[in-house]
């Protein structure tokens, strides 16, 4: 695909997204899709598996908002694409899997989507962000301060179950 079409492509995706048309927005994936996310507990493979996770996102947060931060890296083949965004979201419903409760808090936070083409349609979606300031927006989680006694309690914990995990594996 040239740069218009695969510019067109990703619009009538992110579209379709924050139009809550998930029948048009698993229409531009192939049927064998693997979309690879933080967010996910494992990938989502196929179309049905997109649309689950894709509901899923939407029912805890109905105001999820994926804006494209222009420009868009191409491949010169035409193959793949980089694509910046900026998501928004308020977290009013549960987050299932893995069970979190509503917060009510807002996110706001960057990352990038590789995109991987078939045709005329995306074949493959590796999602990239840090995970650590929706973490802390959303699961009310915040880093501890270096030195503190919150900081030395978690470093302790990682210690014993560090230790555990060594011994479970010599067995």
């Amino acid at each position: 695909m040239n740069s218009q079409e695969v510019d067109s492509l990703v619009e009538g995706m992110t579209a379709a997204w924050n139009g809550r048309d998930l029948e048009a927005f698993v229409s531009h994936l192939t049927d064998d899709v693997v979309w690879n996310d933080p967010a996910m507990q494992v990938p989502a493979v196929g179309r049905e598996a997109v649309r689950e996770f894709s509901e899923s996102v939407l029912r805890a947060f109905p105001d999820f908002r994926y804006t494209i931060r222009y420009p868009m890296c191409f491949a010169a083949d035409g193959s793949r694409c980089a694509v910046p965004w900026l998501i928004t979201a308020t977290n009013l419903g549960p987050l299932d899997p893995p069970g979190f409760g509503p917060t009510g808090k807002r996110t706001e936070f960057h990352g990038v989507d590789l995109l991987e083409f078939q045709g005329r349609k995306v074949k493959r979606i590796d999602t990239y962000f840090d995970a650590t300031k929706p973490a802390e927006q959303l699961l009310s989680l915040t880093r501890p301060q270096p030195g503190s006694r919150l900081e030395r309690v978690l470093v302790r914990l990682q210690r014993i179950r560090a230790a555990w995990l060594r011994r479970r594996g010599e067995r």
